[in-house]
């Protein structure tokens, strides 16, 4: 069942790559999707997903991004701000920031974080050539298999009036491939 449901997805979109059991793909024009799974025996998965998951992400990640600044606002709400890497540099792209606004939803078996872009000021920590990633949404959907297996699909669209190379985008796929990769070996490694 939960084979099928992946491909039923996947089916509708064009595949840019599938690797280690992580699929990138995109649908339309500015939207990328990406789904992987985590399992693991010796723990429940479910009490990890929060906030401190997303804290996590980035605390595994330092080699993707300058500066970070994560605020919880209550329980079901965070602001985060990321000055990413000058990746592009030598070919003349700018340097991107991320500022967002992320919502924890619970519904049913499924934990959802959707966030999107604040656009109404650039946060002091950034520099002022840095330019904002316009992200309209970024959603996470954790759909709870069992205690200790959680299927994840990110579904992140992009602002209409961001161009992205064809090439930016496998390397696009390549660093979010990383990021998770890294969070899925440091969850599935765990033990109590």
């Amino acid at each position: 069942m939960e084979e099928k449901m992946k491909e039923e997805k996947i089916k509708e979109e064009t595949e840019i790559f599938t690797k280690e059991n992580c699929t990138f793909t995109k649908s339309g024009k500015y939207n990328y999707k990406l789904y992987f799974d985590i399992e693991n025996k010796n723990i429940y998965i479910t009490k990890l997903i929060s906030f401190s998951l997303i804290k996590l992400i980035y605390d595994l990640n330092p080699d993707i991004y300058d500066n970070l600044a994560f605020e919880n606002i209550n329980e079901n709400e965070c602001i985060v701000i990321v000055l990413l890497k000058h990746f592009f540099e030598d070919i003349g792209l700018p340097q991107r920031y991320c500022f967002i606004h992320i919502e924890k939803i619970v519904e049913g078996s499924k934990i959802i974080f959707k966030s999107y872009t604040i656009k109404s000021e650039k946060p002091n920590i950034i520099p002022e050539f840095a330019e904002l990633l316009d992200i309209d949404n970024l959603n996470c959907v954790c759909d709870v298999v069992t205690p200790h297996k959680i299927y994840f699909s990110f579904n992140i669209n992009f602002n209409s009036g961001l161009i992205i190379p064809l090439f930016v985008e496998k390397m696009l796929g390549v660093i979010i491939h990383k990021i998770f990769k890294r969070l899925k070996q440091f969850i599935e490694m765990l033990h109590v």
